[in-house]
């Protein structure tokens, strides 16, 4: 019976395994513990009696009755100290005295464990327990920091040990690092003088460390792509450089850790977002393969997060500008660590939308996108711009407009428009094109049971079951995501996007976001709803007309209305006649400087005010708009003109009555008025366009092309016809084409030929064969030996 309680007292192997993991791991984490506070305890025993041994030990006999003069040093005169001031003499009773000096002369008294309680017998095995101790201290002790003492076998005898020592003067670098914690104020003075290097020196050794952790760093980074699984803790061993204490290369180390993660993160990061298990989960009993990877999703989330961390917080040294204690990176040096911390935040924000801590990068990244620094916030701003063009579904572009309109509001709309302008890259087409997708694609519907018995056999039916199945199946393995759910996600991200526009608009007319706004309303003009139509157009008007406005501001204005009305605005009963006027009269404020590139803004502008609106447009309209388009032409820079010319010549294909203009008679009553506003009373009709003979002459070969074209009455056929890759392309098309943004004529200028340098390049053929001899004769006559009398005539001119 005995046998069999032992039995069931032990637990068996099926009953370890339904032991809860976590309490194995709280076993062996306190089996840890434990073991390493063991450990702490006999080190510091260790030290004590290695303190009280290098006490007991000196050159001279000293009596043992004074144990203050026998124990040099600093640390047993201020023990002794205490002990008096926390024992004064005056209060011991005489026996109580006795005792201590009885005490202080046997030899056991200084070598025992002094931080034990237990009384001093001497008895044979306590002896043998501090010879146990005694032995077991190491042989290379420092009394001195210029000598060191050797150990030699002790001598035992009646008094006590007697230990043996013999004094070697080189100093010991294999101390315990409890050892040098304790020293490390004697050590400081004492250490060995650092040979000074030049600076030549200093260079070659600091490429040397360089090299050698780049090695390192190649090295991790090559065995985690090699086996992430198995090789996860590397991560932790590789993140752990990013503390280099090394003053001469710490800052490039650090960079180059930080970019080694980040690439390395988005290489092994899988594609999805790894979620925590659950308790249930943790419980079960999972094969090898299952634990492996649990155990890499675990370690590689940890580090992950542990990653954003430390990049956080470089941001945020540099931003408070404090130095650290350590003091091992100057603080200049924490500019250069904060701008690749964020650019690895960006690279990363682009790069893993899907993965975890995905949310706190935004919140990191939208704040930098304001920040003082140019640099930073280009850099935020672009990585957003990327973030929301590749963003299909729209589930991080959502993120990060909650983000920003937050931001936004809370700094009270005082922020750069770049901030703004990122709206602009949003992917918000899919909502029209969905409709006709649906239609096109429509799903396929499965036959009804009544359709399958009416129409097929038994073993049709049974086929198509099987088949209808298979297809199910597949349609829940394809990747793609609803259309309901994407339309849901890409409608909220517009609505909080109107939101911030429409509050900028009302609370914040002089800012300088108002451009921004703008424009982003002229984009997403036809997805807002038909009741703010109205509202909208009497706020653009009184903007206009307030004079508050620059010239950009104004152009956005005008194409933000007709954005509006050539959407779902056709069915508004609204004359934009007030806009048209303010557009024709703003286009003289155009000119070869700034405002060069406000022209693509007015060619958009044309082309949905007249082009996409002819119907609405009166042949007076028209007229005046192609008249003075031809003068804009003749003071902006070429590429300017081509689109300005690109646009009159479809204006003429699209009005063809317009073609009166190429002719120099009037066609009725009146005189052309060129500086009145108003398009509709300016009487273009009596004018002709003579800038276009101007523009023959123009120096660009394109816009010599186009001036041609036009006065011939923009042929699409013959010899004045344009080429297609001019006739194709759109006017803003053409104005990105041939722009002189790089500093460089466009098209190149063609080189001469060096052949025909050559041949008048050659000295003596300038000049005739009949002036050659005639020089020659001349040059012959002259008598350069005789002396020259200017006398004579002088006396002649005298006379």
């Amino acid at each position: 019976m005995k046998a069999r309680r032992n039995k069931k007292q032990v637990p068996s192997f099926r009953k370890l395994l339904k032991t809860s993991k976590v309490k194995l791991e709280n076993k062996l984490k306190n089996k840890q513990f434990k073991q390493q506070s063991t450990l702490k305890k006999y080190r510091k025993e260790q030290r004590k009696l290695r303190q009280a041994v290098k006490d007991a030990v000196s050159k001279k006999p000293v009596p043992l009755e004074d144990p203050k003069e026998k124990r040099p040093g600093k640390r047993v005169e201020r023990e002794e100290e205490e002990e008096e001031e926390a024992l004064p003499l005056d209060m011991m009773d005489e026996d109580d005295l006795q005792l201590m000096k009885d005490l202080g002369q046997r030899a056991s008294f200084l070598t025992r464990d002094i931080s034990s309680s237990e009384p001093v017998h001497v008895k044979k095995r306590k002896h043998e327990s501090v010879i146990d101790k005694y032995e077991k201290i190491p042989r290379t002790l420092q009394i001195a920091p210029e000598k060191e003492l050797i150990h030699l076998l002790p001598i035992k005898d009646k008094s006590g040990i007697i230990p043996q020592t013999r004094e070697k003067p080189v100093i010991d670098s294999n101390q315990d690092e409890e050892d040098q914690e304790e020293m490390e104020p004697e050590e400081e003075t004492i250490e060995k003088p650092i040979k000074e290097l030049t600076l030549e020196e200093h260079l070659i050794e600091r490429k040397k460390k360089l090299q050698e952790r780049k090695m390192h760093i190649a090295a991790l980074a090559s065995a985690i792509l090699s086996d992430p699984e198995s090789n996860i803790k590397k991560l932790k061993e590789l993140r752990s450089m990013l503390m280099e204490q090394d003053p001469d290369v710490a800052v490039t180390v650090r960079k180059l850790v930080i970019v080694s993660l980040m690439e390395l993160f988005k290489d092994i990061t899988p594609s999805y977002k790894i979620r925590p298990l659950t308790e249930a989960e943790k419980s079960t009993k999972i094969r090898k393969e299952t634990q492996k990877l649990r155990e890499f999703e675990e370690g590689l989330v940890s580090q992950y997060k542990f990653y954003l961390e430390n990049l956080e917080q470089m941001i945020k040294d540099w931003k408070q500008r404090k130095l650290k204690k350590s003091n091992v990176v100057s603080l200049k040096a924490y500019k250069g660590l904060a701008e690749v911390a964020v650019k690895s935040l960006c690279e990363l924000l682009v790069a893993l939308p899907h993965f975890n801590f995905h949310n706190n990068i935004i919140v990191l990244i939208v704040p930098l996108m304001n920040d003082m620094s140019k640099l930073i916030s280009e850099m935020c701003c672009e990585a957003v711009k990327k973030l929301f063009k590749q963003d299909k579904l729209g589930q991080a572009s959502l993120g990060v407009i909650k983000v920003i309109s937050g931001y936004v509001k809370g700094r009270n709309y005082e922020v750069r428009p770049e901030m703004l302008k990122t709206f602009l890259c949003l992917r918000i087409k899919e909502i029209e094109v969905k409709k006709d997708t649906e239609d096109i694609n429509k799903p396929k519907k499965f036959m009804t049971f009544k359709e399958k018995r009416r129409t097929l056999s038994r073993m049709q039916r049974k086929w198509k079951k099987a088949e209808e199945k298979l297809e199910r199946e597949l349609r829940e393995a394809e990747a793609s995501e609803s259309t309901e759910k994407k339309l849901k996600l890409h409608t909220e991200t517009l609505n909080i996007v109107f939101v911030t526009y429409f509050r900028i608009l009302k609370k914040a007319q002089r800012s300088p976001l108002l451009p921004a706004v703008l424009e982003g309303l002229a984009k997403f003009a036809h997805l807002i709803n038909v009741e703010f139509f109205d509202d909208l157009l009497v706020v653009l008007h009184s903007l206009i007309e307030s004079g508050d406005l620059s010239y950009q501001e104004s152009l956005h204005c005008v194409q933000t209305a007709f954005h509006i009305l050539s959407g779902q605005g056709d069915v508004l009963n609204i004359d934009p006649m007030k806009f048209y006027t303010h557009l024709y009269k703003t286009l003289f404020k155009l000119h070869a400087g700034a405002t060069n590139e406000g022209v693509e803004t007015v060619l958009q502008c044309l082309d949905v005010m007249l082009t996409k609106r002819r119907k609405q447009v009166s042949q007076q309209r028209a007229l005046a708009f192609i008249k003075r388009l031809c003068t804009l032409a003749l003071h902006v820079l070429p590429n300017s003109s081509i689109g300005i010319l690109a646009t009159n010549r479809i204006l003429m294909h699209t009005f063809p009555k317009t073609d009166l203009l190429l002719d120099n008679e009037s066609q009725g009553s009146g005189v052309f008025l060129p500086e009145l506003d108003e398009p509709e009373y300016c009487n273009a009709q009596n004018t002709a366009l003579w800038e276009l003979h101007a523009l023959r002459r123009h120096y660009h070969p394109i816009v010599q092309k186009f001036a041609v074209h036009l006065i011939a009455g923009a042929p699409s056929e013959g010899s004045e016809a344009l080429k297609p890759e001019l006739s194709r392309r759109s006017a803003a098309e053409l104005f990105e084409a041939y722009s002189m943004a790089a500093m460089t004529f466009n098209p190149p200028v063609e080189s001469s030929n060096s052949k025909r340098k050559d041949k008048v390049l050659q000295g003596d053929s300038f000049l005739n064969e009949e002036l050659n001899q005639l020089i020659k004769r001349h040059c012959s006559q002259v008598a350069t030996q005789l002396p020259l009398d200017f006398t004579k005539c002088l006396e002649k001119s005298l006379r």
